[in-house]
């Protein structure tokens, strides 16, 4: 509400559409796309990579070491963003770090670190890093909700592994995957600290331009602009969230 009422309201405290006009201006709109762009494509590798590691757990017994030291490893890494997170990227690929010094050693790479990890393509990877173990922990419960009985039955008519896989586990799971993935969007478009540590200059996404907005006095003629952008994100995020509420109860009826 806060946030909803700061958009429309002027200077003098009165109604004003000022701040969301401000919004088709070519900056605001840039940092859309580009937020937007970098969602989508750490929520599409993160979700296809992801599905991939958690079938491989589900592979193993459930009371084997590895399925329980990989599960609650990705509700560790899930949970590793920030600064903490950029900061052990740009102790790797920054200046002076450690695959950095390796690589201009055997070689003879620059050392003065990775260029792109502070633009689009670095924010791409290093959201990857807890997309995968993020959507490990939401479509696990999918792949369990599998029965064997479906795949015996596939098998008793003569269907092939690949048969049963795209006819019958995969229909089944296409509105679970689909879900787990805007959730990875959501955690995607929403994410600030990380990138925020490793972009120190411009406003690359719009988490980032409301930082500047709430560290300057004036972005684009207008005070508080910081309002408009929030109201922004919130209504893309609530989208997102209700296309995934939606896709969760298809989801919800065959996993009892």
């Amino acid at each position: 509400m806060t946030v909803l009422v700061g958009a429309f309201s002027g200077d003098d405290g009165g109604f004003t559409l000022e701040r969301v006009r401000a919004l088709g201006e070519e900056t605001p709109l840039r940092a859309l796309r580009e937020s937007v762009l970098l969602s989508f494509l750490s929520a599409a590798i993160g979700a296809v990579l992801g599905a991939v590691l958690a079938q491989l757990v589900l592979s193993a017994p459930p009371r084997s070491v590895v399925r329980r030291v990989v599960t609650a490893l990705c509700g560790v890494l899930a949970q590793f963003g920030g600064v903490t997170l950029a900061f052990a990227w740009l102790a790797t690929l920054g200046f002076g770090g450690l695959l950095t010094e390796l690589l201009a050693s055997t070689l003879g790479t620059s050392d003065a670190g990775a260029a792109w990890l502070y633009e689009l393509p670095g924010l791409v990877l290093v959201y990857t890093y807890f997309q995968i173990p993020l959507m490990v922990i939401v479509f696990l419960p999918a792949l369990e909700g599998l029965r064997p009985q479906w795949r015996e039955a596939a098998v008793n008519l003569g269907a092939t592994p690949w048969q049963y896989w795209t006819r019958v586990a995969v229909p089944l799971l296409r509105p679970a995957f689909l879900g787990s993935a805007l959730l990875l969007f959501a955690n995607a478009f929403a994410a600030y600290a990380t990138a925020a540590a490793l972009v120190s200059q411009g406003a690359p996404i719009t988490p980032l331009l409301i930082r500047s907005a709430l560290t300057s006095e004036i972005v684009l003629g207008q005070q508080d602009f910081g309002f408009a952008l929030a109201l922004e994100m919130v209504a893309v995020v609530a989208v997102v969230m209700a296309l995934y509420a939606w896709l969760l109860r298809r989801t919800s009826g065959w996993l009892r």
